[in-house]
């Protein structure tokens, strides 16, 4: 049984960092068994940067779902999945409950239980705006993601080294400006008709600037689903505290 982990809007596999090697280090499992964290990446973006990402959330969900068989990894999966990619989670469990049968949401927002104001919060319009009107221009890579950074992160002490890093894979795997549309729209307009059937934790942070909290808490109020709320980090909660993250999630499986 594999855990996946899915990133959000125009982010992918490497913006994880080390968090799936963390990951696997806190979960609860037989001694000496190993197990496998994947991290993929969405259509439009990391490997599949030069495909077109989906016009809805259901068919970004039915890519991953493809990638996974094309491994030949069989299902159930346990989900991790933060922001955008807690939705395709989110559709992937309520359409496919044989498949999924734990779901971690990270940050994520969703109709009915987020509102357009919480779920993009005004205070960024601004500072996405400039980053989209510069987006793939060249020399302006290293000022989009210190915006981004800005914007997601509450820990600067690693800026510097994160900047770089995200840099480099802005400049390996471009994110075109018309997938990055397609993805903002199909997230704007995704509607779960949960709960889903699994078991489901919802982790959110105090002091997200991109989208407010209470669009997890409510989510978690609606699923009646297991909710703790990280006192300081930003939007990106696993870049700045994994730690947290990994621990909520290892104990939640230890008391399940």
């Amino acid at each position: 049984m594999s855990w996946v982990l899915l990133r959000g809007l125009t982010r992918e596999a490497r913006h994880w960092g080390d968090f799936a090697e963390r990951l696997a280090r806190s979960l609860p499992g037989p001694a000496g068994a190993a197990t496998e964290v994947l991290a993929l990446d969405l259509p439009g973006n990391g490997t599949f940067c030069r495909e077109d990402s989906p016009a809805t959330v259901r068919d970004m969900a039915d890519f991953v779902r493809a990638q996974l068989q094309a491994r030949g990894v069989a299902p159930p999966y346990k989900l991790v999945a933060m922001s955008l990619g807690g939705m395709v989670a989110a559709d992937w469990a309520l359409r496919h409950p044989q498949e999924v049968e734990r779901l971690v949401l990270i940050n994520t927002s969703m109709r009915p239980t987020g509102s357009a104001i919480d779920r993009l919060r005004p205070a960024n319009w601004l500072p996405l705006a400039l980053v989209a009107a510069r987006w793939g221009r060249a020399g302006h890579a290293e000022q989009a993601e210190r915006i981004i950074h800005r914007i997601t992160c509450n820990r600067s002490a690693s800026l510097e080294q994160d900047l770089a890093a995200w840099t480099q894979i802005r400049q390996d795997a471009p994110v075109s400006a018309a997938n990055a549309w397609r993805q903002l729209k199909a997230a704007a307009a995704f509607t779960a008709d949960g709960p889903p059937a699994c078991p489901v934790l919802v982790l959110s942070s105090a002091a997200d600037q991109l989208v407010h909290p209470r669009c997890s808490a409510r989510l978690a109020q609606a699923w009646k689903a297991t909710y703790h709320e990280h006192p300081w980090a930003g939007h990106d909660l696993p870049h700045d505290d994994a730690g947290w993250a990994c621990r909520r999630i290892g104990r939640w499986m230890g008391d399940s």
